[in-house]
């Protein structure tokens, strides 16, 4: 008889292993006290606070030195409706003049409490005294000192209220990029030195601002103006009224928040008061 013949049952495929599960991006409550550097390090996350920030743009606003208390952050993934630095600016491109009520951004969060913002961008006058009474730092004060080579402060009369590198748990950078100037609604700003108006128009937090490029290669900022009396490309001398000061973006009273940079835009902050010094102003 012929030999019975065993059948060939094909070996089944291995199944593929599971995709491993994608970590779901965790949800942080800003406490007092933090800043973007410091949850970037507490957090490990890749990328630093510059990619936090741009994954949270949408909640944040335009200046990443702006958060507080309350405010919810994404850890590791983009928050919803949030939009790359290139990606916003296409959807809303800068003014180059003041803008129109009806333009201004809404809110990007609740209304924040004066002692929660930071310190100069967001603060009078009054209430900037009482953080460097706190703070126990010096305000410096006297009436503005032009000099020959055509350099000035910033207003005719210049009081420091809120000093550069004052410390503040609200920014970014941990510390405030500028200095403050006492300043009522209306006080006309000058133009530090000569240059060449790099930008005049409606910045976010930092409301109505002109920044201009100096000789030497450095910037000169100008913010929460009420008016703008410039326009980008427009040469101005030192001591040439730029606008008005006011109290326009992320502030809560009237001032004139100064910084001097060496590029156009925020984090490329020095001294500004040394600057002028350093142009034979004196304060």
């Amino acid at each position: 008889p012929a030999a019975a013949t065993a059948a060939v049952v094909p070996a089944a495929a291995p199944q593929a292993a599971p995709a491993k599960a994608k970590a779901a991006p965790k949800t942080y409550s800003v406490v007092s006290g933090d800043y973007l550097a410091k949850i970037a390090a507490e957090h490990q996350l890749k990328g630093g606070w510059q990619k936090l920030y741009q994954d949270n743009r949408s909640t944040v606003g335009e200046n990443p030195s702006l958060i507080f208390p309350g405010m919810k952050l994404t850890l590791g993934a983009k928050a919803a409706g949030s939009a790359a630095p290139s990606e916003a600016k296409k959807a809303a491109p800068a003014p180059r003049s003041a803008p129109k009520a009806e333009k201004k951004a809404a809110p990007k969060a609740a209304p924040k409490k004066a002692e929660q913002a930071p310190k100069g961008d967001t603060i009078s006058a009054d209430e900037s005294d009482a953080a460097q009474k706190r703070s126990g730092a010096t305000t410096q004060t006297g009436a503005s000192q032009s000099t020959g080579s055509g350099w000035t402060a910033p207003l005719d009369s210049a009081q420091v209220t809120t000093q550069y590198r004052a410390s503040g748990s609200s920014w970014s950078s941990g510390y405030h990029t500028g200095a403050d100037f006492r300043a009522a609604s209306g006080t006309p700003v000058r133009a530090i030195g000569p240059g060449t108006v790099v930008s005049a128009g409606w910045s976010g937090s930092y409301g109505n601002e002109v920044v201009i490029r100096h000789a030497d290669g450095m910037y000169s900022q100008y913010a929460h103006q009420s008016s703008l009396n410039v326009s980008t490309g427009q040469t101005v001398t030192g001591g040439q009224q730029i606008g008005l000061s006011g109290s326009t973006g992320n502030s809560t009273g009237p001032h004139l928040h100064f910084e001097v940079r060496t590029g156009p835009s925020y984090g490329s902050d020095v001294d500004p008061v040394a600057y002028l010094r350093q142009h034979g102003v004196s304060l």
